[in-house]
């Protein structure tokens, strides 16, 4: 079929289907560029969800993803689609069958993953807007490691309509940007229907003190949150009220997650025995041996983590955590170093996938050079809410 995007000049950002439509005047997001990650179908264009043995497989789409569609008929203009990790299985931004993505923001460090092309575009200033997705983290985690602001939204705000997914119980529309302006503009759009229209006046915030304590970036977050508590009422968790070990958070979203992965692309993976990097490759075959004890276990370990979040939120707005425990590993950094941190990220980011709840980065440090910063959690549907407060706390 006829596609209504134009063809332009790639860039390491861009898959080789990098296209662009002509901008519209006079609507909300007129001026603003999107980059958008190559899971999300768009009509008359490929989607290779990082694998060419997918592309290959799968028939172009006919029909448009409605978050893309949104954004386009709000005025944003249209440059591409970006270099997504195999199937968004990943949280490195490696790619093999691409370019290699350069982190623009600390080059000797990874970009991080799997919305890492759109992370990438707007880096680079080729994109004002970085449309991804977000299952484990691959919004918030390279938000972090380039200095974005990035928004995990409440499950099922959005929908996941035509696209590649990768487990539906945890995957959320998310967008990167430079500034919280941007980010804002964005969720109106994307969200003004779904979020609860409320507002943190006197919001209190919960600290979750003890994540901090291991984070490389404590000293930087410490400072940043003993100035909080001069304007908003915070508290402290105690080690107990939020102990990331013992609720088993990284094993219980882990299990979850690639016993649904398993199911979306299992049948795929052994009909088609794809080219895939061997880390990923690992991943997808362990996913093969998850037992339906185990996902049984798992979720009644899900509902125990809902039920103490939730308790949280009885005393308190928002829950504030680090985002990443530091900033990204470096691009020589070996396996084993990229397993372990894959690790520790899944042990933050599962706090908010798990719940489903909202998850805003907001990119306030930089460590021996390189970005990271600290996130703010929030009850289901208070998106909008989050980056308004945002804005309030970084003027």
């Amino acid at each position: 079929m006829s596609s209504p995007f134009v063809s332009v000049p790639t860039s390491d950002a861009f898959t080789s289907a990098s296209t662009s439509t002509a901008p519209v005047e006079s609507a909300p997001l007129t001026g603003y560029t999107l980059a958008v990650k190559d899971l999300f179908h768009m009509a008359g264009l490929p989607t290779a969800a990082g694998n060419p043995d997918w592309l290959a497989s799968h028939s172009t789409p006919t029909t448009t993803n409605s978050t893309v569609t949104a954004l386009l008929d709000a005025g944003a203009q249209f440059v591409g689609k970006t270099i997504t990790d195999e199937l968004a299985y990943s949280l490195n931004g490696k790619n093999k069958h691409y370019n290699t993505l350069v982190n623009p923001a600390a080059p000797e460090h990874i970009p991080g993953g799997s919305s890492s092309g759109s992370a990438v575009a707007v880096s680079t200033d080729q994109a004002d807007v970085g449309l991804g997705t977000d299952t484990g983290g691959s919004i918030r985690v390279p938000a972090s490691y380039q200095g974005l602001w990035g928004i995990r939204t409440t499950h099922g705000a959005i929908p996941c309509d035509n696209m590649v997914a990768l487990a539906p119980s945890f995957d959320t529309v998310g967008w990167m940007t430079k500034e919280i302006d941007t980010l804002l503009a964005v969720a109106k759009v994307c969200l003004a229907k779904n979020s609860q229209q409320r507002a943190y006046n006197t919001p209190t915030f919960a600290i979750a003190r003890s994540l901090f304590e291991t984070v490389a970036h404590k000293k930087a977050c410490d400072e940043w949150l003993a100035q909080l508590a001069l304007t908003y009422h915070c508290i402290e968790l105690a080690p107990d009220q939020l102990d990331i070990k013992q609720l088993a958070t990284a094993d219980t979203f882990r299990v979850l997650q690639g016993g649904e992965i398993w199911q979306q692309h299992g049948h795929w993976l052994n009909q088609q025995q794809p080219d895939i990097a061997d880390d990923i490759m690992l991943r997808l075959n362990w996913c093969k041996t998850i037992t339906t004890a185990q996902i049984d276990a798992a979720k009644a370990q899900q509902s125990n983590v809902i039920k103490h979040i939730e308790t949280l939120f009885e005393n308190a707005d928002i829950l504030v955590i680090p985002t990443t425990p530091g900033v990204a590993p470096r691009c020589d950094a070996d396996d084993e170093t990229l397993a372990n941190d894959r690790n520790a990220l899944l042990a933050l980011t599962a706090i908010a996938g798990l719940t489903g709840l909202p998850q805003l980065h907001l990119p306030l440090f930089s460590l021996h050079n390189a970005p990271c910063g600290l996130s703010l959690v929030g009850i289901k549907g208070s998106d909008l809410a989050l980056i308004t407060l945002a804005q309030t706390l970084v003027k």
